[in-house]
């Protein structure tokens, strides 16, 4: 949808010598309004990819007009705005109404999750994430706004908070320092007899200089191996043991796609049960609060179970 007229070319004309088309009419469809699209019969999916302060919203409307909806994180900058939309969603169970928290389908991730879970390595010992970069340099007027972008901690953080919650659970406590445009957060699990002491941190940065790149890294230290990913690296998952390292194959795919693929693959075959959900979202959402909270405070901020 585009209410700017001019950016949407007609089947009958296709743009001028001096005007390349946006894209072919002819295959794909076009309207002026959310709701125009919202109210056609053939659209049975929605990814909503606007600006954060409107993802509810949107979403909103897109279930009640009976659509699936693929929403971007973060959905919401407050975690009861996101419960609101889980409320709403649960009117509607027949709709899948997924978050787009694309590093659970990212490959060398959900291959990591499924470690943590299975004990394949033995128990995790420390997990250590990094996600570093310049911040976007288009839509300033949003993203350079932390009151409605969020700055670094909701809109990238967010990516390495939801993956240590789907792999680890919920965290007793959160101890963050920094800014919301660089951070970095340790997160208190308790000690049991398969992981005494475990240590698990991520930081996340929007202030590099544009021409130092991008860095998205884990390291994972099991009992039995230590896992490494670098996303600048091919392959980018390196699994290094006592008998030497091995870089492990991968799909070739981004977990972009993965999570469109999980979705679609859902929905076409009846079910709702999806890898990510409303629920996680909430929960997540709350988490990033309690950064917040404590990047403010100077302290660490205990969790109360169950949010």
């Amino acid at each position: 949808a585009d209410r700017r007229a001019g950016n949407l070319p007609s089947a009958g004309n296709l743009g001028s010598a001096s005007a390349e088309p946006l894209f072919d009419p002819h295959a794909i469809r076009a309207y002026a309004t959310p709701e125009e699209l919202l109210a056609d019969p053939e659209v049975n999916l929605v990814s909503i990819c606007t600006y954060t302060d409107s993802h509810v919203d949107l979403a909103i409307k897109a279930l009640r007009a009976g659509k699936h909806v693929l929403l971007e994180k973060p959905v919401a900058l407050r975690a009861a705005d996101v419960r609101r939309l889980a409320d709403l969603a649960r009117e509607h169970p027949k709709l899948i109404c997924m978050p787009a928290m694309c590093m659970r389908f990212w490959p060398g991730w959900d291959w990591l999750r499924d470690r943590i879970a299975d004990r394949m390595l033995g128990a995790v010992r420390s997990a250590t994430f990094q996600r570093l970069g310049a911040g976007p340099n288009w839509s300033a007027e949003f993203y350079r706004n932390p009151d409605r972008s969020g700055g670094a901690l909701f809109d990238l953080h967010i990516h390495d908070t939801d993956f240590i919650y789907w792999a680890f659970g919920r965290p007793n406590a959160v101890a963050s320092a920094g800014s919301a445009s660089h951070l970095t957060t340790l997160y208190r699990y308790p000690d049991t007899a398969h992981s005494p002491g475990l240590h698990v941190a991520a930081e996340a940065a929007w202030d590099l200089t544009p021409t130092a790149g991008f860095r998205m890294r884990y390291l994972v230290n099991f009992e039995h191996a230590t896992a490494e990913f670098d996303v600048s690296q091919t392959p980018s998952v390196t699994l290094h043991t006592k008998d030497g390292s091995t870089p492990l194959d991968l799909p070739a795919y981004a977990g972009y796609e993965g999570e469109v693929r999980h979705l679609v693959s859902a929905i076409a075959a009846g079910r709702t049960d999806v890898r990510a959900t409303l629920d996680d979202a909430v929960a997540v959402a709350e988490l990033l609060e309690a950064e917040a909270e404590s990047l403010r405070a100077g302290r660490e901020i205990e969790l109360h179970p169950g949010g």
